[in-house]
């Protein structure tokens, strides 16, 4: 995956993994049970294990897509237990639970295999699929990527751009397939910037503008490599509202200990006076602190303002390790 074609969402492994014991997976099919029940008809997380919240279930993650069940595998079991799970899985897909709310489709993603293959135990295979999100639509590919195109973490990072945007010009850097463009365009953003080194993450982009009924006049869509296209950013500036969401590593391409401050230290060319900058970062092992002293260090007109709350569905042991979603203002 080229750099800029959207963060990782996945927490690295680390030894000392449990094994999932049928008391595990009790524990999970419960909170399943619960969660379907009283989650709203939008895209949402089911179960967040990656934080570390409930031992031997560190590596599963359940997503909710209005109708479709997506389970995340983040590491291979051994093979008994991964058939006990597929089993529990099965039995949940045919719980009153699941009939009542009407879901029809349930994936495993074994995103520890290269590719991240799915298998597709209930309903028919579909390589796309709309899901809502505080009124928007986003169309999601399933099966085929490791990712599938809408990071639900940031879900309040998104209502947020909504909430800032009127009448500033935007920049969407790493913008995958476009979410914070729509959110801006919506929040009634005067133009959005978006660019992503992945063109067919932009192309995905263009789909979600037009699902919103969107006016594409007052998009850009910049499939370029951000470190070697200072100028053509700045060109198109100045801007009121940056976005920053790097993936932390991409081989050979971007590293965030490595390459964040040499996009930091270009904001101010590229932001106005009171502008604000949304900078984000989703290593569990780098605190906020890292980006705070980073802006002080590279740009220090801007001023640290806030951090933004990450959703309730996504708990983890330590607030430093989950998502980190950072406000600044450039003074003046």
């Amino acid at each position: 995956m080229p750099h800029g074609s959207g963060r990782y969402n996945a927490r690295p492994l680390t030894h000392g993994y449990s094994h999932m014991t049928p008391t595990a997976l009790e524990t999970l099919r419960q909170h399943l049970a619960g969660a379907l029940a009283t989650a709203p008809d939008e895209a949402r997380r089911l179960f967040h294990g990656r934080g570390r919240c409930w031992p031997e279930l560190e590596q599963i993650t359940v997503d909710w897509l209005q109708g479709i069940v997506l389970v995340a595998l983040y590491r291979e079991p051994p093979a008994q237990q991964l058939q006990a799970l597929r089993a529990m899985l099965l039995d949940f897909a045919a719980s009153p639970a699941w009939q009542h709310r009407g879901a029809h489709t349930l994936l495993l993603q074994h995103r520890y295999r290269p590719d991240s293959p799915c298998d597709w135990l209930v309903g028919e295979v579909r390589e796309q699929w709309p899901v809502s999100e505080h009124g928007l639509r986003y169309l999601l590919d399933l099966g085929r990527k490791q990712n599938s195109g809408l990071f639900l973490d940031m879900r309040l990072g998104r209502c947020w751009v909504r909430e800032q945007a009127a009448g500033r010009r935007v920049l969407n850097l790493f913008a995958y397939t476009c979410a914070f463009s729509v959110a801006a365009l919506t929040g009634g953003a005067s133009q959005v910037v978006n660019l992503d080194m992945a063109s067919a993450a932009l192309a995905r982009g263009r789909d979600n503008h037009r699902l919103n009924d969107q006016d594409l006049s007052r998009v850009s869509f910049l499939a370029l490599d951000l470190l070697k296209s200072w100028g053509r950013v700045r060109k198109l500036g100045p801007y009121d509202l940056v976005i920053i969401d790097p993936p932390s590593f991409q081989k050979g391409s971007f590293a965030l200990d490595r390459d964040y401050a040499k996009v930091l230290r270009r904001l101010p060319e590229l932001v106005a006076p009171g502008g604000l900058v949304l900078a984000c970062m989703n290593d569990p092992d780098v605190g906020p602190g890292f980006l705070i002293d980073s802006m002080l260090a590279e740009a220090a007109e801007f001023e640290f303002q806030e951090r933004l709350a990450n959703p309730p569905e996504f708990p983890d042991v330590s607030a430093d390790s989950g998502l980190k979603a950072l406000v600044f203002r450039r003074r003046g």
